[in-house]
């Protein structure tokens, strides 16, 4: 339990309040919002926890699809600045003539 609400707990209790009763009345509140929220978002069906897990999968792919790209794209640009760099040293030792008159 949070410090404020452990806080006001105690000033209830010194007021006269039993502290089961307002545990109870905790819960309940708790639960309605909770409830409240669900029924906000769409998720109050007998689907709900399926739909969560499907979107969970759904982000997940997108994840590894962002990853694979990032590597692809890595790989490609290290293949690339490899091949230039061969290139280059072909020029400079003389293995391939250049296009100059």
């Amino acid at each position: 339990m949070s410090t404020i609400l452990e806080g006001l707990l105690a000033q209830a209790e010194a007021q006269g309040a039993a502290r089961v009763t307002l545990q109870a009345v905790i819960e309940e509140a708790a639960e309605a919002g909770a409830a409240r929220a669900l029924a906000r978002l769409g998720l109050t069906d007998d689907h709900a926890g399926a739909d969560i897990g499907e979107l969970r999968q759904l982000v997940q792919g997108w994840r590894d699809v962002k990853k694979s790209a990032l590597k692809s794209l890595v790989g490609w640009a290290v293949r690339s600045a490899v091949a230039l760099l061969l290139v280059g040293i072909a020029f400079k030792l003389g293995l391939v003539e250049g296009g100059r008159p």
